[in-house]
């Protein structure tokens, strides 16, 4: 499985933007800079991060966006699935709407792809916000 650039720069703006918590809105200009991104992106990121209540935006000259919640109560796999959609290594077995082949019903392969899935959500939803600015704050180097 591989995460589209959706989801890796989304999630280093969320981290970001989790880093600067409390210093009041944040503007996308200051997080492209800082992490070096396109801020017209991080604009097409941030519509989808505030539709799933990860982020709330303050307008005026010193707007910008906040966290929605605490740090720690967002799991990377929520802003992951918020930006890709589901994490599933392939359409048969995502969780909402899953995708019928005419081996749907017998398919022995189902349950590997079900693995994966299940294996992805539980790493990604055990892992939260506030856990990466820790982490970040000790110092190590996160990509």
């Amino acid at each position: 499985m591989r995460l589209s650039t959706k989801g890796r720069y989304g999630l280093k703006a969320m981290l970001d933007l989790a880093l600067h918590n409390g210093e009041g809105p944040v503007a996308l200009k200051s997080i492209a800079e800082r992490q070096n991104l396109s801020e017209n992106y991080l604009e097409q990121l941030f519509a989808a991060l505030k539709k799933a209540g990860h982020v709330t935006s303050v307008r005026g000259a010193q707007g910008g966006y906040l966290l929605a919640k605490n740090p720690d109560s967002i799991t990377i796999g929520s802003i992951l699935r918020s930006l890709e959609g589901s994490l599933a290594p392939v359409d048969c077995v995502v969780e909402d709407k899953p995708a019928k082949c005419d081996q749907f019903d017998n398919c022995v392969t189902k349950i590997v792809w079900e693995k994966i899935r299940d294996s992805v959500n539980e790493a990604v939803d055990s892992i939260t916000l506030g856990d990466l600015v820790k982490e970040a704050n000790k110092g190590s180097v996160l990509s």
